[in-house]
């Protein structure tokens, strides 16, 4: 089980929690074929629509890869391709207060570059901290849950 987060608007994650699937880097099949059946995946927004800088800052979504493969959806011209993801009940939280525990940020001061790829993989120690600002209940509850699934 591997652990990742997603870059994508907030507006944009509200639309695939909605339709349970996600979409990353603007609907490439790259990072989508880098994660596997039972990975989990945070979303990370930098701001409330696309566009914007720095409205947002939050852990928006979590949820966990259902299928095997990228599928391609076609919108107008263009095609995106996307995973279906079990979204779970979550509360969003802000990424200031986490920057100095979070160890893949390694620049505290430009923690932002971290993100600038728009999919990165994460360690369990990493993704179990924010998971349980996520859920808002104790490490023992989201250890269990997430070493379970």
């Amino acid at each position: 089980m591997r652990y990742w987060i997603g870059v994508v608007s907030r507006d944009h994650v509200l639309r695939g929690v909605t339709g349970g699937f996600c979409q990353l880097c603007h609907g490439k099949s790259g990072p989508l074929g880098r994660m596997a059946p039972g990975d989990w995946l945070i979303y990370y927004s930098p701001s409330e629509r696309m566009g914007e800088t720095g409205s947002c800052q939050r852990f928006t979504a979590i949820g966990q890869v259902q299928d095997s493969d990228a599928y391609p959806v076609e919108m107008g011209e263009e095609t995106f391709y996307r995973r279906n993801v079990a979204f779970r009940p979550c509360r969003e939280v802000q990424i200031r207060p986490m920057i100095e525990q979070l160890t893949f940020i390694r620049n505290k001061q430009r923690w932002g570059a971290a993100f600038r790829f728009g999919h990165l993989e994460i360690g369990q120690d990493d993704f179990k901290q924010i998971a349980q600002a996520m859920f808002d209940t104790t490490s023992s509850a989201i250890t269990s849950n997430i070493d379970r699934n």
